[in-house]
């Protein structure tokens, strides 16, 4: 079986915390903290990755999620429900795709059943 490759898509430093999001082409979502993986999904649309970190000493919640924009994937980053890193989210643009797709696809049936 074929592996596909993962790659990374940020890195964010938080105090002493090292956050790292990858993602593959199948939509395999994997959250490393400091090296270890806290946090793994898979998603075509994007996923929402929930975990613990340090924050001056204490421990705090952490939350990822992961979606599509105009420019492609994005993220948004929440530290005990405090917004780090937000991201424009644009799903006029996925439904438009979505959408696009669905009428290719009625439209290849439609000239396939014709000949």
């Amino acid at each position: 079986m074929k592996k596909f490759k993962i790659m990374k898509f940020s890195t964010v430093q938080f105090d002493d915390n090292k956050i790292e999001i990858f993602n593959s082409y199948l939509g395999k979502e994997t959250i490393k903290l400091n090296g270890v993986i806290v946090s793994e999904k898979n998603s075509i649309s994007g996923g929402t990755h929930t975990f613990k970190i340090l924050k001056n000493g204490k421990e705090a919640d952490c939350k990822i999620i992961l979606g599509y924009g105009s420019n492609g994937v994005v993220m948004d980053l929440f530290i005990d429900n405090v917004a780090v890193i937000q991201s424009p989210k644009s799903s006029f643009i996925i439904l438009f795709i979505i959408v696009g797709f669905i009428i290719g696809i009625a439209l290849i049936q439609m000239l396939y059943h014709n000949y």
